[in-house]
């Protein structure tokens, strides 16, 4: 089982490639806060509902001064496709051989219609402009995840 993280701890340096293949690494994402989320597959039904959730709280979570970008293991020409035929407006990157995953905790076992499997654990990370978690969240939902954190972070609708 991989450590997870916790709110204090250094976020795990990453260079990953988005769905363009251009190059992101956490350093440049630093200097605004980031909520950094892991999900299993692009354009499967819960993964569309998590990130368009983002995408219809995006103008909100930009305007408390916040930047999204999701990560899975799809490769960047699948990210391409999911972000323009579902309108999404924030980086998606490519992390095929789950290391940053495992980095931030969110690959382990999972039980999947009643069988344990290895795989992604859908998760979300908010990271400070220093690049400190400021908050860990293991095994959320698709569904109601994005309003709930929301209101975690006292960012309006």
């Amino acid at each position: 089982m991989t450590q997870r993280l916790e709110a204090g701890m250094p976020a795990p340096d990453f260079t990953l490639f988005d769905q363009d293949g251009r190059s992101v690494s956490l350093a440049d994402l630093r200097g605004r806060k980031t909520v950094l989320y892991f999900y299993p597959a692009a354009m499967t039904p819960g993964c569309t509902t998590q990130a368009c959730d983002f995408r219809d709280s995006i103008a909100s979570l930009e305007g408390a001064g916040y930047q999204v970008v999701g990560v899975s293991r799809d490769e960047p020409a699948k990210l391409a496709a999911f972000r323009e035929r579902d309108g999404l407006t924030f980086p998606l990157l490519s992390d095929p051989d789950h290391a940053v995953h495992d980095a931030y905790g969110a690959w382990g076992e999972k039980t999947n219609y009643g069988k344990v499997i290895e795989g992604v654990l859908r998760s979300t990370f908010v990271i400070d402009e220093d690049g400190a978690i400021s908050l860990a969240q293991y095994n959320v939902k698709a569904t109601g995840h994005v309003a709930r954190l929301r209101r975690l972070l006292g960012v309006d609708a």
